[in-house]
């Protein structure tokens, strides 16, 4: 049995229950998530760390639908998306969720502006100007919209990438290691940026880390080892997020 973190009473933005996750068949098959049970409430910024390999990657995926579960549900605002046809699921996932993937998965010959306004160009929408000049500025991305990625530095790269999943605004933000290629300032600015889109948008975030420092800027921060949940931070500080890891295989809990 997995842990369980419990939840409120009212329905959260994002659910996983029950969820395992295995890769594989027979002896070479791996476990990535084991029996999870958790909720993310609406306007809430959630950290997720842990050792590499401990499932976090993997609860994104399944979070937004781009995987499915071997056993469990996951919800999205109360919508369980196993039941969800691949065209609706399609349409949810580019209208009420953003995803900032650890390669970035920038298209090689659009421009930077062009892989930002990529999601609505396919739907067919054009972005709110004000709102996109806002995500420029605040991620310093100001002469170098006409660059390819490519031409591009790769933390450049990952600030096209968080721009791309904030335009639409969705409802859940799921950021696999967004500071990961920052350097300390603007691994700061996009963590501003995120407290303020919760704030301010009662946007759902969750973050996949392993900076304690990163994880510091959320409100809440769960640790996950072997496919488990083993815990929960509220208003988590550096020396308890590395607390937090400690004897959960450290050689692989990177500060």
């Amino acid at each position: 049995m997995g842990a369980t973190v419990e939840t409120a009473t009212r329905t959260p933005a994002a659910q996983a229950v029950g969820v395992t996750k295995v890769y594989g068949h027979g002896p070479g098959a791996v476990t990535a998530l084991d029996g999870v049970t958790l909720g993310f409430q609406a306007g809430t910024f959630t950290a997720v760390t842990g050792p590499s390999g401990s499932g976090k990657s993997t609860l994104l995926h399944l979070l937004g639908g781009l995987d499915t579960p071997t056993r469990g549900q996951v919800h999205l605002e109360g919508r369980d998306l196993s039941l969800v046809g691949q065209r609706a699921l399609t349409v949810l996932r580019r209208d009420r969720i953003g995803v900032v993937f650890q390669a970035y998965n920038l298209l090689p010959t659009l421009t930077a502006a062009e892989n930002i306004r990529l999601p609505l160009a396919l739907a067919g929408r054009k972005p709110d100007p004000a709102w996109l000049e806002h995500l420029v500025s605040s991620l310093g991305l100001e002469g170098r919209l006409g660059r390819r990625p490519a031409e591009l530095s790769v933390g450049q790269q990952q600030r096209v990438a968080v721009a791309r999943a904030l335009l639409t605004r969705p409802a859940l933000l799921l950021a696999d290691e967004p500071t990961g290629a920052l350097d300390s300032a603007s691994g700061a600015d996009l963590l501003g940026l995120l407290q303020a889109t919760c704030r301010q948008d009662g946007q759902t975030i969750v973050m996949v880390t392993h900076d304690p420092r990163a994880a510091c800027a959320a409100q809440r921060v769960l640790f996950l080892s072997d496919g488990r949940v083993t815990g929960e931070l509220a208003d988590p500080t550096p020396a308890a997020v590395l607390a937090g890891g400690a004897g959960r295989d450290d050689d692989r809990f990177l500060p």
